[in-house]
């Protein structure tokens, strides 16, 4: 095959206004509905909901709490629980040891440094055992109404990468790179827009790139089109 032949990305330049805003748009039009998928209805909830879901379908997860969040109604309920009953009681999440004992920590300490409240804040929420930006940033987003930063996990790391809007690995160096390149006013749906185009078509291992509606804005895609060409 010649190489000459293989298609060639042409879209506007990977991470400039034209093309986020462009896959922006298109996003909000396939998903209208995306937002956090996790079931809550308080910041105590969904801060336990968001640890749960560490290695974990959001699916898995809402079936969980559905049972925890009836045995569970309070801060001091999780700090008082005994580490075996409740990493049986969130064993089918998966890591049950460390997520059960993070937890029972993370609302220790919110006992004993916050008046029982889950915090406000970025810096004191990164301060409770087992939370991490994204979980900060999806408390702070969806349960406070703050949006002080970029939630990245797995789907967003790598379509942020096939979009060409980073080339790190690592979250807190992508959410760095998407917060430079992202309106602030997009950060907390773009992320579950990101989401939930990642599970519907951007799939890990064969992204369906023949039925996306991005594909014009995707230097990924190309790629992909270039080497099946030359097979």
């Amino acid at each position: 095959m010649d190489l000459t032949s293989a298609p060639i990305y042409q879209g506007p330049e990977p991470g400039s206004q034209e093309q986020v805003l462009a896959i922006i748009t298109e996003l909000r039009r396939l998903f209208p509905d995306a937002t956090c998928s996790l079931h809550f209805s308080n910041p105590l909830e969904l801060m336990v909901a968001t640890q749960l879901s560490a290695q974990c379908t959001d699916e898995r997860v809402n079936r969980v709490t559905a049972r925890l969040f009836q045995k569970y109604q309070s801060v001091e309920d999780y700090a008082t629980a005994s580490q075996e009953e409740f990493e049986q009681d969130i064993r089918s999440t998966g890591f049950y040891h460390n997520k059960a004992k993070n937890i029972r920590a993370a609302c220790q300490r919110i006992i004993s440094t916050y008046g029982g409240e889950v915090p406000h804040t970025m810096e004191e929420l990164l301060t409770l055992p087992g939370v991490a930006r994204k979980t900060a940033n999806v408390v702070l987003g969806y349960a406070y109404g703050v949006s002080v930063g970029f939630v990245v996990d797995t789907h967003v790391g790598r379509l942020s990468r096939r979009f060409g809007w980073t080339l790190n690995d690592d979250p807190v160096k992508v959410e760095k790179d998407l917060m430079q390149i992202i309106p602030h006013k997009d950060w907390l749906d773009l992320s579950h827009l990101l989401i939930f185009h990642g599970r519907a078509t951007c799939e890990s291992r064969k992204p369906r790139c023949e039925q996306c509606t991005l594909i014009n804005l995707c230097p990924s895609a190309f790629i992909a089109k270039s080497k099946s060409a030359l097979v």
